[in-house]
């Protein structure tokens, strides 16, 4: 029997990781932006792509998205060939830019009636799918009212609600929250979390806020082109060193000599505390009664993805974004 194209993209689409990259290589002449990277992303997953500007994050988004050609490997979305099956993948994705991409002057729902065109709708699917998307933005009853009356945050919800309309496999979260205020993010990722339980749908996300990233199952760093580290907040963080205990004793010179016999480690003086760096702080805190040190206070701290992209990116998160954020304003100023 022979399949239709239809059935073949119906199978492929159920057959594979919904997103999954093999030796992908983009060159722009001599610079290799991106360097033959792998990368799996699984249905339902809330996956972070994080690295700083240049490091190749933008370039691998707009091939997964098929804005950009790949220079040689393979990536493939929803089942699906970003080369050959550009216009199928675009089906199965939707998209929320950095900078919003809405019509102003128009109201919510016509920028929403506008994309259902644009992507070949069926009118009889539209409308239901206007209500239904609206309504998990909390945007229904804006419906009528043009965008320009819109904050910030709205104009956000309603780019998520139009990336969703035509019900994508895979939505691309470039930066979302950039330029919102706390309480908009906040609201921004209420809704986020509300669409990830109502809709089958996988969130590709891209942020430099550490508080975003730590929501995301799995996180990917790419820096100088290559994928420098890749798993859960958890084991990144683990990952890259010890927790640190700070302890206040009674009578620090004794307790350096009994941690150091009893236990084998060495505290530092720190001031009037002392340092220890162990595997687990929280299992490590009771031996310490345990041994019979007077503890006055202790703290533990561990490893935080910050540390994680210092360690991989050698820099802190969104150091580069803040400069260029600055320079503008600097250049105004004089």
């Amino acid at each position: 029997m022979t399949l239709t194209s239809l059935e073949r993209e119906a199978a492929a689409i159920a057959a594979a990781p919904v997103v999954s990259v093999r030796g992908l290589v983009k060159r722009y002449g001599e610079i290799e932006a991106v360097r033959g990277i792998d990368l799996d992303v699984q249905p339902g997953e809330l996956f972070g792509f994080l690295g700083p500007n240049g490091a190749g994050k933008s370039t691998t988004i707009k091939i997964l998205c098929t804005l950009v050609t790949p220079t040689a490997g393979e990536a493939r979305v929803a089942g699906l060939d970003v080369r050959t099956d550009r216009a199928a993948v675009r089906r199965h994705i939707g998209l929320v830019f950095q900078e919003t991409t809405l019509d102003d002057y128009l109201t919510a729902e016509q920028n929403l009636r506008f994309h259902a065109a644009i992507y070949g709708m069926p009118r009889r699917d539209t409308d239901p799918r206007i209500d239904a998307v609206l309504d998990l933005v909390g945007l229904s009853d804006r419906r009528l009212s043009k965008v320009r009356t819109f904050s910030g945050g709205m104009k956000r919800r309603l780019e998520i609600a139009r990336g969703l309309l035509h019900s994508p496999r895979v939505l691309f979260l470039d930066e979302p929250t950039i330029g919102l205020d706390p309480d908009s993010r906040l609201t921004l990722w209420r809704y986020v979390d509300e669409l990830r339980e109502r809709e089958d749908i996988t969130v590709f996300l891209t942020t430099h806020y550490m508080d975003e990233a730590e929501r995301c199952d799995r996180i990917a760093i790419i820096n100088h082109g290559d994928i420098v580290a890749l798993g859960t907040p958890a084991a990144l963080k683990a990952a890259v060193g010890d927790d640190l205990v700070r302890i206040h004793t009674t009578d620090n010179p004794a307790a350096v000599s009994v941690i150091r016999d009893r236990l084998g480690i060495e505290a530092v003086p720190d001031g009037d505390a002392l340092l220890l760096t162990v595997p687990d702080g929280e299992e490590f805190v009771p031996r310490l009664f345990e041994i019979g040190i007077s503890v006055r206070s202790v703290s533990v701290s561990r490893p935080t993805l910050d540390d994680v992209f210092m360690t991989h990116a050698g820099r802190r998160m969104g150091e580069e974004e803040e400069a260029a954020a600055v320079r503008p304003m600097v250049r105004w100023t004089r």
